[in-house]
Protein backbone atom coordinates (compact mmCIF):
# COMPACT_ATOMS: atom_id res chain seq x y z
CA UNK A 1 0.00 0.00 0.00
CA UNK A 2 1.13 3.67 -0.85
CA UNK A 3 2.36 5.94 2.12
CA UNK A 4 0.17 8.48 3.65
CA UNK A 5 0.27 11.79 2.80
CA UNK A 6 -2.24 13.64 3.97
CA UNK A 7 -3.96 13.24 7.27
CA UNK A 8 -7.10 14.96 7.69
CA UNK A 9 -8.88 15.33 10.73
CA UNK A 10 -12.85 16.27 10.45
CA UNK A 11 -14.54 18.61 12.80
CA UNK A 12 -15.84 22.11 13.02
CA UNK A 13 -13.81 25.59 13.70
CA UNK A 14 -14.41 27.39 16.65
CA UNK A 15 -14.46 27.41 20.36
CA UNK A 16 -17.92 26.33 21.21
CA UNK A 17 -17.61 22.96 19.24
CA UNK A 18 -14.06 22.69 20.00
CA UNK A 19 -14.89 20.07 23.14
CA UNK A 20 -17.90 18.54 21.47
CA UNK A 21 -17.83 14.46 20.03
CA UNK A 22 -18.06 16.22 16.24
CA UNK A 23 -14.54 17.05 16.70
CA UNK A 24 -12.33 14.04 17.51
CA UNK A 25 -10.99 14.29 14.25
CA UNK A 26 -9.64 17.65 15.31
CA UNK A 27 -8.70 15.98 18.59
CA UNK A 28 -6.65 13.55 17.13
CA UNK A 29 -4.62 15.33 14.68
CA UNK A 30 -3.78 18.16 17.50
CA UNK A 31 -2.25 15.44 19.38
CA UNK A 32 -0.49 14.02 16.03
CA UNK A 33 1.07 17.67 15.46
CA UNK A 34 1.52 17.94 19.22
CA UNK A 35 3.72 14.37 19.15
CA UNK A 36 5.56 16.01 15.99
CA UNK A 37 6.69 19.24 17.37
CA UNK A 38 4.60 20.56 14.90
CA UNK A 39 1.75 23.74 15.15
CA UNK A 40 -1.31 24.08 12.65
CA UNK A 41 -0.96 27.24 10.66
CA UNK A 42 -3.92 28.84 8.55
CA UNK A 43 -3.12 28.59 4.93
CA UNK A 44 -6.77 30.24 3.19
CA UNK A 45 -5.80 28.83 0.67
CA UNK A 46 -6.68 25.28 1.44
CA UNK A 47 -9.64 26.72 4.22
CA UNK A 48 -7.74 25.28 6.52
CA UNK A 49 -5.16 24.90 9.42
CA UNK A 50 -2.23 22.42 8.14
CA UNK A 51 0.83 21.39 9.67
CA UNK A 52 4.10 19.50 8.00
CA UNK A 53 5.13 16.77 10.12
CA UNK A 54 7.56 13.93 10.02
CA UNK A 55 7.38 10.53 11.36
CA UNK A 56 10.62 7.87 10.84
CA UNK A 57 12.00 9.77 7.95
CA UNK A 58 8.46 10.45 6.54
CA UNK A 59 6.61 13.81 5.79
CA UNK A 60 3.45 13.81 5.58
CA UNK A 61 0.93 16.95 6.41
CA UNK A 62 -2.10 17.25 8.34
CA UNK A 63 -5.19 19.28 8.05
CA UNK A 64 -7.92 20.81 9.58
CA UNK A 65 -10.56 21.68 7.29
CA UNK A 66 -12.27 25.30 8.66
CA UNK A 67 -15.26 25.16 5.77
CA UNK A 68 -17.59 23.07 8.71
CA UNK A 69 -18.08 19.38 9.02
CA UNK A 70 -20.58 19.18 5.82
CA UNK A 71 -18.19 21.29 3.78
CA UNK A 72 -14.70 19.28 4.76
CA UNK A 73 -14.56 18.26 1.22
CA UNK A 74 -13.57 21.78 -0.65
CA UNK A 75 -11.04 21.93 1.78
CA UNK A 76 -9.50 18.73 0.92
CA UNK A 77 -9.66 18.52 -2.48
CA UNK A 78 -7.90 22.22 -2.77
CA UNK A 79 -4.98 20.71 -0.17
CA UNK A 80 -5.25 17.18 -2.50
CA UNK A 81 -5.07 18.94 -5.92
CA UNK A 82 -2.45 21.66 -4.94
CA UNK A 83 0.45 18.69 -3.71
CA UNK A 84 -0.63 16.31 -6.09
CA UNK A 85 -2.02 14.03 -3.55
CA UNK A 86 -3.67 10.50 -4.94
CA UNK A 87 -6.31 9.79 -2.67
CA UNK A 88 -5.18 6.28 -1.91
CA UNK A 89 -3.01 8.27 0.08
CA UNK A 90 -5.11 9.99 2.45
CA UNK A 91 -6.61 9.14 5.82
CA UNK A 92 -9.68 11.04 7.23
CA UNK A 93 -10.38 10.95 10.76
CA UNK A 94 -13.76 10.98 11.98
CA UNK A 95 -16.41 10.70 14.85
CA UNK A 96 -18.07 7.20 14.36
CA UNK A 97 -21.84 7.19 15.82
CA UNK A 98 -21.58 3.23 14.83
CA UNK A 99 -18.72 2.54 17.66
CA UNK A 100 -19.17 2.91 21.23
CA UNK A 101 -16.95 4.84 22.93
CA UNK A 102 -13.90 3.68 23.69
CA UNK A 103 -13.43 2.02 20.20
CA UNK A 104 -11.42 2.95 17.12
CA UNK A 105 -11.53 1.27 13.94
CA UNK A 106 -9.06 1.79 10.59
CA UNK A 107 -10.67 1.02 7.52
CA UNK A 108 -10.28 1.41 3.48
CA UNK A 109 -13.06 3.07 1.54
CA UNK A 110 -16.49 2.59 1.71
CA UNK A 111 -19.47 4.23 1.94
CA UNK A 112 -20.21 7.81 4.07
CA UNK A 113 -22.68 5.93 6.27
CA UNK A 114 -24.58 8.62 6.76
CA UNK A 115 -22.03 10.95 7.83
CA UNK A 116 -22.19 14.50 6.48
CA UNK A 117 -18.69 14.93 6.41
CA UNK A 118 -17.18 11.94 4.91
CA UNK A 119 -20.87 12.46 2.53
CA UNK A 120 -19.38 15.83 1.54
CA UNK A 121 -15.79 14.52 0.64
CA UNK A 122 -17.00 11.53 -1.62
CA UNK A 123 -18.41 14.49 -3.73
CA UNK A 124 -15.49 16.83 -3.63
CA UNK A 125 -12.91 13.78 -4.47
CA UNK A 126 -14.89 11.77 -6.53
CA UNK A 127 -13.91 8.84 -5.13
CA UNK A 128 -14.48 6.19 -1.63
CA UNK A 129 -10.87 5.05 -1.90
CA UNK A 130 -9.63 6.83 1.41
CA UNK A 131 -8.75 5.52 4.62
CA UNK A 132 -10.67 6.32 7.39
CA UNK A 133 -9.86 6.25 11.46
CA UNK A 134 -13.38 6.01 13.17
CA UNK A 135 -13.30 7.16 16.28
CA UNK A 136 -15.75 5.73 18.18
CA UNK A 137 -18.34 8.09 20.06
CA UNK A 138 -21.45 6.16 20.86
CA UNK A 139 -25.27 6.27 19.49
CA UNK A 140 -27.54 8.46 21.93
CA UNK A 141 -29.85 5.55 20.69
CA UNK A 142 -32.74 7.68 19.05
CA UNK A 143 -31.78 9.20 15.25
CA UNK A 144 -33.48 11.98 16.11
CA UNK A 145 -31.28 13.05 19.31
CA UNK A 146 -27.80 12.72 16.39
CA UNK A 147 -27.34 16.28 15.87
CA UNK A 148 -27.48 17.52 19.33
CA UNK A 149 -25.39 14.48 20.90
CA UNK A 150 -22.66 15.07 18.05
CA UNK A 151 -22.64 18.43 19.11
CA UNK A 152 -22.35 18.08 22.79
CA UNK A 153 -19.69 17.41 25.15
CA UNK A 154 -19.33 13.93 25.82
CA UNK A 155 -19.33 12.99 29.73
CA UNK A 156 -16.38 12.46 31.96
CA UNK A 157 -16.19 9.07 31.30
CA UNK A 158 -17.17 8.92 27.09
CA UNK A 159 -14.37 11.75 26.74
CA UNK A 160 -11.94 9.05 28.75
CA UNK A 161 -12.61 6.13 26.72
CA UNK A 162 -12.69 8.05 23.50
CA UNK A 163 -9.26 9.69 24.49
CA UNK A 164 -7.64 5.72 25.56
CA UNK A 165 -9.04 4.70 22.04
CA UNK A 166 -7.09 7.69 19.98
CA UNK A 167 -3.73 6.64 22.45
CA UNK A 168 -4.00 3.14 20.48
CA UNK A 169 -4.65 4.73 17.06
CA UNK A 170 -1.51 6.89 18.09
CA UNK A 171 0.46 4.19 18.54
CA UNK A 172 -0.01 2.71 15.21
CA UNK A 173 0.49 5.58 13.31
CA UNK A 174 4.38 4.98 12.20
CA UNK A 175 2.49 1.59 10.40
CA UNK A 176 -0.08 3.83 8.64
CA UNK A 177 2.14 6.84 7.42
CA UNK A 178 4.57 3.79 6.02
CA UNK A 179 1.97 2.30 4.31
CA UNK A 180 1.79 -0.93 6.74
CA UNK A 181 -2.22 -0.64 6.47
CA UNK A 182 -3.17 -4.31 7.31
CA UNK A 183 -0.26 -4.45 9.75
CA UNK A 184 -1.65 -1.49 11.61
CA UNK A 185 -5.18 -3.02 11.32
CA UNK A 186 -4.32 -6.25 12.91
CA UNK A 187 -2.03 -4.54 15.58
CA UNK A 188 -5.05 -1.82 16.42
CA UNK A 189 -8.42 -4.16 16.51
CA UNK A 190 -6.74 -7.19 18.04
CA UNK A 191 -5.67 -4.46 21.19
CA UNK A 192 -8.98 -2.37 20.97
CA UNK A 193 -12.26 -4.83 20.86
Amino acid sequence: MPAIQLIVGLGNPGAEYQLTRHNAGFWFVDELARQGGQTFRLETRFHSEVARCRLEGREYRLQKPLTYMNRSGQAVRALMQFFRIPVEEILVVHDELDLPAGTVRLKSGGGHGGHNGLRDLVNHLGSKDFHRLRIGIDHPGDRRQVVDYVLKQPGKEDRRLIEAAMDSALEVMPLVIAGHLDKAMHQLHSQNK
